[in-house]
């Protein structure tokens, strides 16, 4: 799998989103298992998590558990880049909540350190502002962990321009990440994506499927509407239109790094292959509209 870089580090192109393994409608856990494994088999170096991807209000820290699991048999573990964020909860009733306050990301963080297993987190994401906290605590927080070494790089997510900016001010070069919503049917992200591709900071789109994921192996029941340009290339090259979308992304500036989600094996198997599909310019051309 090509590659590309998070701070000074070079994982796969594509990365793998691990919520679906953990929240509502999760599979069980044989096959969440199988889907990490075989999402390391096919080159993905990237997992996402967070202390939040849980179903039940008392599984606090599910995902990061399994995915534990999962890179505990595994011999090319020093090769996976583990990126899991803090700041939000679930109640167990299907809501989402936001902490952005600094004793709580810090002590989110030590949780998350205990269920991964590790002395140092890899990439530790604030995982979305808090409107009751100065954002300038919340990502003095993240300084404060870099300096301790509790985690060896920072990333924002759900952000607009002016808090990639003061965050950047705030952490320098350990600000290696942004993390927002961007598909092919989302494109409210444009300007984050341009500011960290002048910055140099990683741009990891979540949902980065959407518009076109309704055809995908993990729900074929649900077709989108027909005749779509990534549906039309995707037939055209004999590919999922999944992988043009990714590779749609991909071609959007060299910081982005997807990070689709799956629950099952042959979804993340698909995915991956996207990294290995370049579009002509006659294609980014035709997929230049958002879908409706």
């Amino acid at each position: 799998m090509r590659e590309r870089s998070i701070g000074d580090v070079k994982v796969g192109a594509i990365g793998l989103g691990a919520m679906p393994l953990s929240i509502e409608g999760r599979p069980d856990e044989a096959r969440a298992l199988a889907t990490l494994h075989t999402a390391l088999d096919s080159g993905v170096t990237l997992i996402d998590t967070a202390d939040s991807y849980h179903w039940h209000a008392d599984e606090l820290g599910h995902n990061e558990f399994l995915i534990a699991r999962a890179l505990a048999t595994r011999s090319d573990r020093d090769r996976v880049l583990i990126a899991t964020k803090g700041g939000r909860g679930r109640p167990g009733d299907g809501s989402w909540t936001v902490t952005g306050a600094p004793r709580h990301l810090k002590s989110a963080c030590e949780g998350s350190l205990r269920r991964l297993g590790v002395a140092a987190i890899d990439l530790y994401q604030l995982h979305k502002p808090d409107p009751q906290v100065p954002w300038a605590e919340s990502v003095g927080a993240l300084k404060e962990l870099v300096d301790e070494g509790k985690i060896r790089m920072a990333g924002i997510s759900n952000v607009t321009v002016h808090q990639i900016r003061e965050a950047h001010g705030i952490l320098g070069p350990a600000l290696v990440s942004v993390q927002n919503r961007h598909s092919p049917a989302v494109r409210t992200s444009e300007d984050q994506l341009r500011l960290c591709t002048e910055l140099g900071v990683a741009f990891l789109p979540w949902s980065p499927l959407g518009g076109v994921s309704r055809s995908s192996l993990d729900d074929a029941s649900e077709q989108p509407a027909a005749g779509t340009a990534f549906h039309e290339v995707a037939a055209a090259r004999g590919v999922s239109p999944q992988q043009v979308a990714l590779a749609w992304l991909l071609a959007r500036s060299p910081v982005v790094i997807p990070v689709p989600g799956a629950t099952r094996p042959a979804s993340i198997r698909d995915s991956a292959l996207a990294a290995d599909l370049v579009l002509t310019p006659a294609e980014l051309a035709r997929l230049a509209t958002p879908l409706g």
